[in-house]
């Protein structure tokens, strides 16, 4: 069996451990005395001014990741916003600066192993792709178990190694060193210092990779941005503090020559351990720290050619997914081009060059926020969204552009180089296998284009994925929805009006005006969203609570009595069921992900079995929730609830926001007041959170 999709496996700890693995490597343990040669000890202020500087790119990509979280990451991001021929650019270029990147690590592994054991470098490395290659195949949560570990030692001594190295310099005269270390603080001036931005601020490019694994995460809403934000204050203070540390206690033209600061800096202030043990702590981090971005890269970049295959821009074989559950082609294809790179490149050079690359990506991600948000597209939903539109995008965009011109002309040709090359495979290869085109066309539609009708569908399916936010109402609109049942024979007008009605009552409008809204807009015509279900949809510009009326026909409804109106599935079947459901403009986006979630719900199995053999309107309703957000309780004298009986529901406490939405009292049904008084007997319909309900369950069997 193949999978076609990604499970969701990882959760916020190991999100966090790919963004922050793929940060810390020659950033750190490599950088920072070459970066101390161009601008003295202003590198110090550099590695916090770049970390500044990515923030808006951050903000840009946990809000497009959490709106479109699929496998490629910045390939799937641009491919959808700006188009295929830039998405090709994107995917290829990302795909080759990550390969090189991920080389480049193991390659500094290697030559912290070194150290200690006399090895060829490169055979180390070339080691070390293939066994994180498999690691790779084998599954992504074996891989992110790993992540974790490697993250986990060295962010632990790291903070060691800050903790430390702070003692050590205000154990001494601190305005003694700032005087001696840190003055002057601009060796080369403005322009040097800012050459050196440029040049640390690819330590932080490794951030926004988490995005090409967004489709394996589960909750990625809150996952992906909070994972993101740990990230990179993490990164943060480790690079500012760390460098501070060996700006401080180093000679400074020792320091600026140095391609190993961090051990050497290590040895004036961990000379207390047992010989060489602050030498080994020091190693342990950087292999830990190389490994990681070594690992995360292959993870990473193996999906950008899983979605390329995907959307036909290479061979479709990279998009299989094994038994494993991963693309072992694609993971394979990487890891076969990083060993390319690794037998005929110098990669620390090549490298290099795929900074300027790097930054226009950069760039292109953060135009990405201002067209997607422009296009207006309804399904566009962010689980996160960035704050300070457009101007936090906008400086994004500057930002990257000046930068790029500090990477120098041959990083600067390479970049040109491989669009170049992108956009010759686009045309010749893929340009005829593809027909999207971007949200971009959507800004085009409003000046009267044409737009991209196909990227709405696909949007929508990535809101019925992502499934409900805890805000969303879902449970509580099911419960106090009305239940109509009619017969085959009567038509619609009079269940339509019937259903307005009960609307109308809730939404202070009238039957007519609910008419008009329902029948006469092209986008509010009855749907039919499953076998035997029809969906009639609508939105008022007033600020109203979403409402819900479910409609049963047992013996089944001619589809053809709707007025012909009843869009979308074909077949000869009947309609068992008609829902009608209105709510705000003002949350479109909840709008669709409730109509989503409708359609989920109506889709399982069996669905239309229980739904024609509903007992009762309580059972209509319990058919829609959720099970894991619901719970029936029946007060009984002979268990634990008995505690509830006699008492009023407002006497009633139950764990967290679980609420009584229905009681069934003698074959009735009663809506509940903070006054009901509960009967034995009684059968409560109980909704709230997962967690409260599963405190409900273990409160009631103790």
């Amino acid at each position: 069996m193949k999978h076609k999709k990604l499970a969701k496996e990882l959760g916020l700890s190991d999100v966090y451990a790919i963004a922050t693995g793929a940060m810390f490597s020659s950033g750190f343990f490599l950088l920072p005395g070459l970066a101390a040669a161009e601008t003295g000890p202003s590198v110090v202020l550099a590695y916090l001014v770049s970390g500044i500087i990515v923030l808006p790119t951050m903000f840009s990509v946990a809000e497009l990741a959490t709106a479109l979280p699929r496998s490629g990451g910045t390939y799937y991001i641009i491919d959808r916003s700006l188009g295929p021929m830039l998405g090709t650019i994107g995917g290829f270029g990302s795909w080759l600066a990550l390969v090189l990147k991920s080389a480049f690590a193991l390659i500094g592994m290697g030559a912290y192993i070194s150290i200690f054991y006399d090895v060829n470098i490169l055979y180390v490395a070339i080691f070390l792709t293939i066994v994180f290659g498999i690691l790779n195949i084998v599954g992504a949560k074996e891989t992110t178990w790993l992540q974790k570990v490697l993250v986990a030692a060295l962010v632990t001594i790291m903070f060691f190694y800050i903790i430390q190295g702070v003692f050590q310099v205000f154990s001494m005269d601190v305005f003694a060193v700032a005087e001696k270390q840190f003055t002057p603080f601009f060796t080369e001036g403005v322009f040097g210092f800012f050459a050196t931005v440029g040049m640390v601020f690819v330590s932080y490019a490794g951030l926004t990779k988490v995005a090409s694994i967004a489709e394996e995460v589960k909750d990625p809403d809150r996952n992906i941005p909070l994972g993101m934000f740990l990230a990179i204050g993490t990164a943060v203070v480790v690079y500012v503090v760390g460098v501070y540390i060996m700006v401080a206690l180093l000679d400074p033209a020792a320091f600026r020559e140095d391609l190993t600061p961090v051990a050497t800096a290590g040895e004036v202030f961990l000379d207390w351990l047992p010989e060489p043990g602050g030498l080994i702590l020091v190693v342990v981090a950087a292999v830990a720290a190389f490994a990681s971005t070594g690992n995360a890269g292959i993870m990473s970049a193996s999906r950008y050619p899983m979605a390329m295959a995907r959307d036909k821009l290479i061979n479709k074989h990279f998009a299989t997914v094994g038994k494993l559950g991963t693309p072992h082609w694609s993971v394979i294809g990487t890891v076969a081009l990083m060993l390319f790179f690794l037998l005929a490149f110098n990669v620390a050079e090549v490298a290099k060059l795929a900074s300027a690359f790097q930054l226009l990506l950069f760039g292109l991600l953060n135009l990405a926020v201002i067209v997607m948000r422009e296009s207006k597209i309804a399904e566009y939903d962010p689980g996160f969204n960035s704050p300070w539109y457009p101007w936090i995008q906008i400086i994004g965009v500057i930002f990257s552009i000046i930068l790029i011109f500090e990477m120098g002309i041959l990083s600067i040709l390479f970049t040109v180089a491989v669009s170049a090359a992108s956009i010759i495979w686009y045309k010749y290869y893929a340009q005829d296998k593809v027909e999207r085109q971007g949200a971009i066309f959507h800004v085009h539609a409003r000046l009267g284009e044409n737009k991209d009708q196909g990227l709405e569908g696909e949007m929508r399916g990535i809101l019925r994925e992502k499934g409900l936010r805890q805000e969303d109402p879902y449970e509580e609109l099911v419960s106090r929805a009305d239940v109509l049942e009619f017969d085959s024979e009567t038509d619609y007008d009079t269940i339509f009006r019937e259903s307005a009605e009960c609307l109308a009552e809730k939404l202070s409008l009238s039957v007519e005006e609910l008419r008009e809204l329902f029948m006469t807009s092209e986008e509010n015509t009855a749907i039919q969203i499953a076998d035997g279900v029809a969906l009639n949809h609508a939105r008022l510009k007033e600020d109203i609570s979403p409402e819900l009326v479910l409609v049963r026909i047992r013996d089944g409804y001619s589809k053809e009595k709707i007025n012909k109106r009843a869009k979308g599935k074909s077949g000869d079947g009947k309609l068992h069921s008609i829902i009608f459901f209105v709510s705000s403009e003002a949350n479109t986006g909840q709008h669709l992900r409730i109509l989503a979630h409708i359609a989920e719900m109506v889709g399982t199995k069996n669905f239309l079995q229980r739904w024609v053999n509903a007992d009762n309107e309580e059972e209509i309703r319990e058919i829609l929730l959720r099970d894991e957000r619901f719970i029936k309780i029946t007060l009984s004298p002979d268990n634990k609830t008995q505690q509830y009986i006699g008492k009023m529901i407002k006497e009633v406490s139950f764990p967290g926001q679980s609420l009584i939405t229905i009681i069934r009292r003698n074959g009735e049904i009663k809506i509940p007041h903070g006054i009901t008084v509960l009967q034995e007997g009684d059968e409560l319909s109980v909704i709230g959170e997962v967690e409260d309900i599963d405190e409900v369950k273990k409160m009631l069997k103790e």
